[in-house]
């Protein structure tokens, strides 16, 4: 193992290109540490060290901006806005035809879709960095407190004043956006993915921290265990996939002779990813919001029986109502996103096209019929999988105290698990090009 760590040191690209990353990563985490203008830094600070109340939406963007978004500072919104623009582009392929005329035009086409998807980044980092500093203005931001200290956020909440905050976080974003393209063409890996990879990882020490300051060592060591035993099972799965077997028929061009190759179609237990996982969260948090714009007492001085209900079962993450409609909401959005992004009448008639065939079934529908029975069945433990692993944080917020930024669980742990095992394969990738054993055997 050390000796293939020091063959990637000595090739002098390969070097070159994960210091070039590193760096790019160390400025990353440096701007998430800077904050955006007329904010009272001292008292962000002080309010981060009093107060948890990061639920739901909120905590899930805090998780991926590096805990930057709750610090106000200039990449406060961190990766959630291309994330977000993505997810939006992908499902509008389904929606609008010149969206999949340009996802099948190749690479022209597709370079069109991320010019899209940047311009939707940007109008998405707006959106919400003006409610972001709406709410800090408001002094709701880390919730009701009752800390002096976290109603008095800005030095400075005048018009002009805010206006810079949110022009300065939008550009954040976008320099964010700029950084992850430099990485993906001059470093290692996915840029952005490994720009959230990072974000996720710097929450890591601080809760594995107040885990042991707040239940012992014992409890530490305990969850650290059960830690490693989830990374290799959420290893194990997102490695396994089924093989569908394809044979292509030999057929002659001229005097050249094509085809008679065997391959095979993988298709992965979790192909969704962390975007149902994303999706489920999102969509909880909205009952919470329109609770807590309805939170004015009624006139005979009582909250709203249903606002009551919702902030019971529908803002605490230990709820068992909170838990099963997170877990069922997974599941139907794991199937939901599968059948949008794998189209089995697609792959029939490109092998068709092509002269593949799977043994035993005829190529066109029947062939189409047999992935779509295929996919369907091994999208069931898959979606099962994905909602356990996201409840993982919600048990550990119910036994341990947790909070919902529990590392060993939901969306960090597939989303550390999915980059790094990428990452490696990317390295190993660039070893053997330059005829040395690679880091996996």
């Amino acid at each position: 193992m050390f000796s293939a760590i020091a063959r990637v040191f000595r090739t002098p690209d390969l070097r070159r290109k994960i210091a070039f990353t590193l760096a790019i990563i160390a400025l990353y985490r440096f701007g998430a540490h800077v904050p955006a203008p007329f904010v009272d830094f001292p008292n962000v600070q002080s309010c981060l060290d009093q107060s948890q109340s990061t639920e739901g939406l909120l905590s899930l963007v805090n998780l991926f901006s590096g805990g930057a978004l709750l610090q106000l500072s200039i990449f406060a919104l961190g990766v959630m806005p291309y994330i977000t623009a993505t997810i939006i582009t992908q499902l509008l392929r389904v929606v609008i035809p010149h969206f999949e005329t340009l996802y099948k035009e190749g690479q022209a086409g597709q370079s069109r879709l991320t010019q899209y998807t940047r311009y939707l980044t940007i109008a998405l980092a707006l959106l919400q960095s003006t409610t972001l500093v709406t709410v800090a203005r408001s002094g709701q931001l880390f919730g009701t407190t009752g800390i002096p200290e976290c109603e008095q956020l800005l030095t400075n909440d005048v018009w002009w004043a805010q206006l810079l905050m949110i022009i300065t976080m939008t550009a954040g974003t976008g320099l964010i956006m700029w950084f992850a393209e430099l990485v993906t063409e001059r470093g290692i890996g996915n840029g952005m993915s490994l720009l959230i990879f990072t974000s996720i990882a710097a929450t890591f020490p601080a809760a594995m921290g107040a885990i042991w300051a707040s239940r012992g060592f014992e409890v530490f060591l305990l969850v650290l265990a059960v830690g490693i035993v989830v990374v290799a099972l959420v290893v194990f799965v997102e490695q396994s996939q089924r093989r569908i077997p394809v044979q292509y028929a030999k057929r002659m061009v001229g005097r050249r002779t094509y085809g008679g190759t065997n391959t095979y179609i993988p298709i992965k237990v979790n192909m969704a990813g962390v975007v149902p996982v994303i999706f489920a969260s999102s969509l909880l948090y909205i009952p919470a919001l329109i609770a807590q714009f309805n939170m004015q007492p009624d006139a005979d001085n009582t909250i709203p029986g249903w606002v009551q209900w919702i902030q019971t079962y529908f803002t605490n993450g230990d709820s068992p109502i909170y838990m099963a409609v997170y877990f069922l909401l997974i599941v139907g959005f794991t199937y939901f996103y599968v059948a949008i992004t794998f189209n089995p009448v697609e792959v029939a008639d490109n092998m068709k096209k092509y002269g593949g065939f799977i043994p035993g079934i005829r190529a066109g529908r029947p062939t189409a019929e047999y992935l779509d029975y295929v996919l369907t069945r091994i999208t069931l433990p898959g979606s099962l999988y994905l909602g356990l692993i996201a409840l993982i944080p919600l048990i550990a917020l119910a036994t341990v105290g947790a909070n919902q930024n529990f590392p060993f669980g939901g969306a960090s742990i597939l989303i550390i698990v999915g980059v790094g095992l990428e990452t490696v394969k990317q390295i190993d990738a660039q070893l053997q090009q330059r005829h040395y054993e690679g880091l996996l055997r």
